[in-house]
């Protein structure tokens, strides 16, 4: 009976054994099927948010381009706003470079003619004045230079003379009026200077 017993009490242990196995199957594939998806949930939210850094670094690298071009812009605009001044100012300048000896020949030419003797003489003479009063308008101005200190800015010494009456280094005569052009020197004077 001792056998009987044993081998019922091995039997019905390899049965207890066997449903508790079975029992334990499902809870076991429960938590494990728990666990794999826990680790997929971290995983997908791993991905997303690797997904999110690389949309977030998308995002600041298309801010960054998009204002270093508006920068670029800006820096263009100011650039071609400066150049077209500056195209204007040479411009202008030779413009009035090309009508100064048109109005040297027109002193040339009144300083030959007594005031009031000849109509014609009086009518060059009120065009003479117009064209003064327009360049003078536009910024165009005579350098003063009879009596004045000799600045080599703005005046070209081509004679020197003895003179003691005068102070050292002053104009005493104007060959050649200068002219300036919104503070920039158009032509400079010729002069003749004391020593």
């Amino acid at each position: 009976m001792e056998e009987f017993s044993t081998e019922e009490a091995v039997k019905e242990a390899v049965e207890n054994a066997e449903e508790m196995t079975e029992e334990a199957a499902p809870e076991a594939e429960a938590q494990d099927t728990e666990a794999k998806e826990e680790k997929d949930s971290k995983k997908g939210l791993k991905k997303k948010e690797k997904k999110k850094d690389k949309r977030d670094e998308q995002i600041e690298q298309l801010n960054d381009k998009v204002m270093r071009q508006m920068a670029e812009f800006e820096n263009f605009r100011r650039r071609t706003e400066i150049e077209k001044s500056q195209m204007f100012a040479t411009g202008a300048k030779s413009i009035v470079e090309k009508i100064l000896p048109v109005v040297d020949n027109f002193e040339r030419g009144l300083a030959t003619v007594e005031e009031g003797a000849d109509p014609f003489a009086d009518g060059m003479l009120m065009i003479y004045k117009q064209l003064l009063t327009t360049l003078d308008e536009v910024g165009v101005k005579p350098i003063e230079a009879v009596g004045q200190e000799f600045n080599p800015d703005f005046h070209n010494a081509v004679m020197h003379v003895e003179d003691e009456e005068v102070g050292e280094n002053i104009v005493v005569e104007e060959f050649q009026k200068g002219y300036m052009y919104n503070d920039t020197v158009v032509r400079h004077s010729m002069v003749k200077v004391a020593n």
